[in-house]
């Protein structure tokens, strides 16, 4: 409201606009409709500069001392096989051809009991029996906490993927990427805090394993290439000057119909997603360009394979380890289906044998070359390594050459992060039939996670739907016998 008398035409002289304009005098709506877009950029650079920045987290940052500063989640979909990797049955050599039967599990009329066709090895001075599919890995055995009694609830791929990942069994809901980058926001805030290293095909259960659900859209995964442009759109077409007036432009109109709505969070998501991919083309080429590592470390992650897919898992795995030096919070691995179907990599219902041994031969190397190489680099006390499967198979057949789905015991390991090195935790029954010692869940490793990330499971929550919403929901534990 202007003041009584006051004459609109008599304005201060002398006043200069963006651009160079001078006029002599400014309205108070001119001022505000002038300065809104600088307003708004000056907030956000606000919110940007702080390290700790988590999206609209109440208060980010760890609830207590974290172990882990980051996590590489190395995802084999498909359902890998537990007592022909890291969970020796000699029972079944004994019963192998037989029929299989037992009082507390279903099997098929014409279903036999299968022994492993590997052969099992105690390595370290821990002692851990590993199977001959993985002797790069038996390397590292002494750096991981291997975890014989997971339980899932589902015998399906997709259902028991969106599981593994956001702890329900269907979509909509946070990955837990999403909900680690909510709580912790990012160390570098010129790279996203959660990055996909794609394999090559999108397991099932598609992005909603990668989503961020009712989170703001800036905590889902940003997906990278394994095999030619890592990322596609990336390098900026303008002049920087051009781009950032561009942006500015595209930013203020979407300001405008933000605040029409009374404000909009995937507006504001969008927004700072523009933000962040403007941000990311200076520096993302060049943490993902390899072109700098030495030999010697090129062919320790096997990018000197024989194999496509094995150089391609090996340059991801490679990239993880650059990624989480730059700053970056969550690295997820997945892989190719080379040797599997379209329901996973390592889903072998038939030729167990020639597919287990394609798949461990691609991951093997990379895998136990990430270990080793953050380990060398003083880096794995602060990375946390995941290696898990949706669940496991049976230890039984109906063809002779496979094994089908199998939640109910399954293996995992941990490395790393304040994770206990040189631990087997857990145990199924003498046929792998169930876990049956310790049994872990899916929200128990979830909680463990966090936990080792700095974050109480009960106390990580989003307001949605009318109530706080957590990753494990009412359930999980914090595993301490993992915790070293």
């Amino acid at each position: 409201m202007r003041p009584q008398g006051a004459n609109p035409q008599q304005r201060p002289s002398g006043t200069r606009l963006p651009g160079g304009r001078t006029i002599h005098g400014l309205s108070r709506r001119e001022l505000l409709s002038t300065m809104s877009t600088g307003f708004g950029m000056t907030a956000l650079s606000a919110l940007m500069a702080d390290p700790a920045y988590a999206g609209l987290a109440a208060t980010p940052g760890p609830h207590h001392t974290p172990t882990a500063k980051n996590v590489v989640f190395l995802f084999m979909s498909g359902g890998v096989s537990h007592m022909d990797t890291f969970d020796p049955k000699p029972k079944l050599a004994e019963l192998n051809g037989t029929k299989a039967t037992l009082d507390n599990y279903t099997a098929g009329p014409n279903r036999k009991w299968l022994g492993s066709p590997w052969k099992f090895k105690q390595h370290g001075q821990s002692g851990a029996a590993v199977s001959e599919l993985f002797p790069q890995v038996a390397t590292c055995v002494d750096d991981l906490a291997i975890v014989r009694s997971m339980k899932s609830d589902f015998p399906l791929h997709p259902r028991s993927n969106i599981k593994l990942h956001t702890g329900r069994n269907v979509g909509g809901y946070p990955s837990l990427g999403s909900w680690i980058t909510y709580g912790l926001g990012t160390e570098n805030r010129d790279l996203p805090g959660y990055v996909l290293l794609d394999g090559g095909a999108v397991p099932p259960g598609g992005v909603e394993n990668f989503s961020s659900g009712f989170l703001p859209a800036s905590h889902q995964a940003t997906s990278v290439a394994a095999d030619g442009v890592p990322i596609h759109n990336l390098a900026p077409a303008d002049m920087d000057l051009v781009q950032r007036a561009k942006l500015d432009a595209i930013i203020e109109q979407d300001r405008l119909l933000a605040r029409s709505q009374g404000g909009d969070d995937a507006i504001e998501s969008a927004i700072r997603n523009y933000e962040l991919a403007y941000r990311m083309q200076s520096l993302l080429p060049d943490v993902l360009d390899l072109s700098r590592e030495n030999a010697e470390t090129k062919r320790n992650y096997g990018l000197e394979a024989e194999e496509r897919e094995a150089r391609l898992y090996g340059t991801q795995c490679l990239r993880a380890r650059r990624l989480i030096e730059a700053g970056v919070r969550f690295v997820e691995i997945t892989c190719a289906e080379v040797y599997g179907g379209n329901n996973g990599t390592w889903d072998q219902h038939t030729d167990l044998k020639k597919g287990h041994e394609g798949n461990a031969r691609i991951t093997d190397r990379p895998v136990a070359a990430l270990v080793s190489d953050l380990k060398a680099r003083g880096m794995l006390d602060e990375t946390l390594v995941v290696w898990a499967t949706e669940f496991g198979r049976t230890p039984d057949t109906g063809n002779g050459d496979g094994r089908d789905h199998h939640e109910t015991g399954f293996t995992i390991w941990l490395a790393g992060g304040g994770a206990r090195n040189g631990l087997v935790y857990g145990n199924t029954d003498e046929l792998g039939v169930h876990a049956v010692e310790d049994v872990m869940t899916v929200h128990d490793l979830h909680a463990t996670i966090l936990h080792l990330a700095g974050l109480d499971h009960e106390r990580l929550t989003y307001r949605f739907g009318g109530r706080d919403i957590s990753l494990t929901d009412v359930h999980g534990r914090v595993v301490h016998d993992l915790i070293g």
